[in-house]
């Protein structure tokens, strides 16, 4: 199959970019632009394939959704959020010229200290007018808070605006004046018109956590979250099936949620994909929802997990399958698919990471994204009859010329002989020699880096720093084996990975041993402080981005919440709770440290780190904390973003220069 490129007047020109040994931009230039947010995040191709519908960012915390023609470059915004707290999170065509859209964000409880997360469904026409919310209307009698209001399970790409809503439905108390209550309680499938709201009872509400649609208007699968009395959450989980012909609920599973985790259900195959456990390992099955409840195994690595199947559209088939060895690998079991991968990689040799995002209703035309670890991305759209491909959209305008490091997979020996997998950017256009230099761990702790753009590596390689990201055991990805249980209740391990990380770019005359830095966000931002206790004569600076800093006070933070439980098995209890906690050792801190919170972080909360940084004074240490007002964990806002950048840099400039 041989790809056209087709170049529009209405497309996104690509501009060159810079050679290497350029100048170097001001700290206030990189701040600014590696600090931007994605200018294309959650793109949706329309039920024609003509239009396009993603969120952009505006000034700060704002967000924009985005419709535009693709064949006369037209683009309109067709609403916004101010991020204060509601923030767009996707839109979706539900028609030619009627999107659902999804916001939500974090406020805090009245009269209490914790934070409550809220999402709701929007339906809206393209140009912004009829908006209407999906939800059960809400009322001033409503017993419980409502959390989420609705998801949508399927897009019935078969009907024209009609959507399976997932409902959650909350009965109400009594009434002045009136016997008429809403009694309906739990969790129910409705079928929608989201322009008249008209809507029919597909699943009557009940104590159901979700269900799945195999993508053509049915309801197959069915899951009840283990819970106790009080609510909070046992970590356990059962999911039920339904034949295509019956209404009649069977088991398939019932037991740990780690252990099975549906990832799609396939129509044509009459088969559920799920991620279960081979050898410590996820590996991909399909179950057949045929009654048998046959199983195939699909796919397994003997070195780290399946992690996600592939399909190329609302409703479509699943095309393949996902892992990440040292780069992110798609296998395709479709034939066409598989040809049509292999000739874009033809197309677009220095962009390797290639996806099918979306596609049109009837297949013909598709939206795809294609980056590299030094180009954040590019979005085209591949007409599949006329083999055309089309620009269409770029992810990053502001780093256009800006020269972008290369990402280098690397291994690390372990002083107990492990081998730890880690990602190596060096700076533009200079040897890789003595170079000044930051460890970057990742957060998580269950996580894992994938190579391809990392915009906070990539500032730091803008700024003449060898950056290395660690996958230390404790990461997710690699196996069970791998997980170590977790950085926390394993933090002396987890931490001696990243120390040896560091020791290692010094070994090899990359880095300056006299020139480090360590830098990381939530567990990487723990990992910091907790190197940085245990290596006092390692690192120069210290920075830790939504640190957690104590380990039974991340247990706390957790105690009205309905995973109580979950946290608290997480880190355990015992000595590693005094022993692995940066707060309670803030003396042994040697260098300055930056300290940077949002302060409506649900995830890690800024107490976290205004202790620490009171600690720290308390001990005679440099100490800064930025704060953020209004700003979760993530810290979604590009000025915010730019501030943070410029602080980093102008701290690692005092204390291991450029």
């Amino acid at each position: 199959m041989k790809v056209k490129v087709t170049l529009l007047a209405s497309a996104i020109g690509l501009s060159c970019v810079a050679a290497p040994g350029s100048a170097q931009q001001s700290l206030a230039a990189d701040a600014k632009a590696f600090g931007a947010r994605e200018a294309v995040e959650r793109p949706d191709l329309s039920p024609d394939g003509s239009s396009v519908i993603y969120l952009t960012p505006g000034p700060g915390r704002k967000t924009a959704a985005v419709v535009g023609n693709l064949d006369s470059g037209k683009f309109q915004t067709m609403m916004t959020t101010d991020g204060r707290p509601e923030s767009l999170e996707w839109c979706n065509f539900a028609a030619q010229t009627r999107a659902v859209c999804r916001f939500g964000g974090l406020i805090k409880n009245p009269g209490e200290i914790d934070l409550l997360g809220f999402s709701r469904l929007l339906a809206v026409n393209t140009d912004g007018s009829n908006p209407k919310l999906l939800g059960q209307p809400a009322t001033a009698y409503e017993l419980t808070i409502r959390n989420v209001d609705a998801a949508v399970i399927d897009w019935l790409t078969q009907s024209d605006g009609t959507v399976l809503l997932e409902r959650l439905y909350v009965p109400e108390e009594g009434k002045m004046g009136t016997n008429i209550v809403r009694t309906k309680r739990g969790v129910g499938v409705d079928r929608v018109d989201v322009t008249t709201l008209k809507s029919d009872v597909v699943e009557s509400p009940h104590e159901a956590a979700d269900y799945w649609s195999d993508g053509q208007g049915h309801v197959r699968l069915m899951s009840i979250t283990g819970q106790r009395n009080s609510g909070v959450l046992t970590g356990n989980v059962s999911y039920s099936y339904r034949l295509p012909d019956s209404r009649d609920w069977k088991d398939i599973y019932s037991g740990d949620d780690r252990e099975f985790v549906p990832r799609a259900i396939d129509a044509g195959a009459n088969s559920l994909y799920v991620l279960k456990k081979n050898a410590g390992r996820y590996a991909l099955y399909a179950i057949k929802l045929d009654g048998s409840k046959a199983e195939r195994l699909v796919a397994d690595n003997p070195r780290v997990d399946i992690d996600d199947v592939v399909r190329f559209g609302d409703g479509q088939k699943v095309i393949g399958y996902t892992y990440v060895e040292d780069k992110r690998t798609t296998v395709y079991f479709d034939p066409e698919f598989k040809a049509l991968a292999a000739s874009l990689s033809k197309v677009l040799p220095n962009l390797p990471l290639v996806e099918f995002v979306d596609s049109s209703r009837d297949g013909s035309k598709l939206l795809i994204f294609a980056g590299s670890d030094s180009d954040p991305g590019r979005f085209y759209v591949f007409d599949r009859t006329h083999k055309a491909l089309t620009p269409a959209m770029i992810s990053r305008p502001e780093l256009e010329g800006h020269p972008l490091a290369s990402v280098k997979p690397v291994t690390v020996s372990a002083p107990d002989g492990t081998t730890i997998p880690a990602y190596l950017t060096l700076p533009v256009g200079k040897t890789a020699k003595g170079l000044p230099a930051v460890i970057l761990p990742h957060g998580g702790p269950s996580a894992r880096d994938v190579w391809g753009f990392d915009w906070l590596a990539q500032f730091l390689a803008a700024r003449g720093y060898a950056v290395l990201q660690p996958q230390y055991r404790g990461s997710a990805g690699f196996g069970d084996v791998w997980l170590n249980q977790n950085g926390f209740k394993n933090w002396r391990t987890s931490i001696g990975d990243i120390t040896a990380s560091a020791r290692w770019l010094a070994a090899q005359g990359i880095a300056d041993p006299n020139k480090m830095a360590i830098l990381g966000w939530s567990y990487g931002g723990y990992a910091a402080l907790q190197s940085a206790v245990t290596e006092p004569n390692l690192y120069k600076a210290v920075i830790a981005v939504a640190p957690v800093t104590d380990l039974g006070l991340i247990k706390q933070e957790s105690r009205n919440y309905t995973d109580a439980d979950l946290v608290a098995r997480l880190v355990g209890s015992g000595p590693h709770i005094e022993e692995g906690s940066p707060l309670r050792h803030a003396s042994a801190i040697m260098v300055p440290v930056l300290l940077i919170h949002g302060d409506t972080d649900a995830n890690v909360r800024i107490d976290e780190s205004q202790r620490m940084n009171d600690a720290l004074k308390s001990a005679g240490k440099q100490t800064e904390l930025l704060k953020f007002e209004g700003l979760d964990h993530q810290l979604v806002d590009s000025d915010a973003r730019a501030e943070m950048l410029t602080k980093i840099g102008e701290l690692l400039d005092r204390t291991i220069g450029h």
